[in-house]
């Protein structure tokens, strides 16, 4: 038997594939699949039930719509349409490329974190500091976001030698 929790997350990403394709209510066709892999009849119809989309009658769905609700109300938690959340990422790296010595910026985990890098030669320590509390207070004051963004800079020296 899995844990309800590993059935739950597969249930929950195959019924998202399998909603568009064939045009059925995403918590029916999760319920569904739930049936495929779990014994339990209850946690099966929970599936279903999260969404109002059947009748409510087990307190375990009360409960699964409870966590559904507060687990989609995290950062990036939720569908988003796909070009905006694109472009939103793409912005964010943005605000970083207007910084001098900035040589590369990436958005990550789900724009919640961007990591910059700099050029060593050109940005001291003190600067590197500088510039991410400059581009934390950019993306606070120009963007748009859900959560916090953790702003990241990373100033690396490297230095090789070949002995022969």
């Amino acid at each position: 038997m899995h844990s309800v929790e590993n059935v739950a997350r597969r249930v929950h990403y195959a019924g998202k594939e399998a909603d568009e394709e064939t045009g059925m209510r995403h918590a029916t066709v999760r319920m569904r699949c739930g049936e495929k892999y779990v014994e339990k009849p209850e946690v099966c119809k929970s599936f279903g039930e999260h969404h109002d989309e059947m009748e409510m009658i087990s307190l375990i769905s009360t409960i699964v719509q409870g966590c559904d609700a507060s687990s989609g109300a995290r950062p990036g938690a939720r569908r988003m349409v796909a070009d905006s959340y694109i472009q939103r990422l793409k912005d964010l790296e943005n605000v970083a490329y207007d910084f001098d010595g900035v040589t590369k910026a990436y958005a990550i985990q789900a724009g919640r974190e961007l990591r910059v890098m700099v050029e060593s030669e050109k940005v001291t320590d003190a600067m590197a500091a500088q510039i991410s509390y400059d581009i934390s207070q950019k993306i606070q004051t120009e963007m748009t976001y859900p959560g916090q963004v953790k702003v990241t800079v990373i100033r690396e020296l490297r230095s090789v030698n070949v002995a022969k």
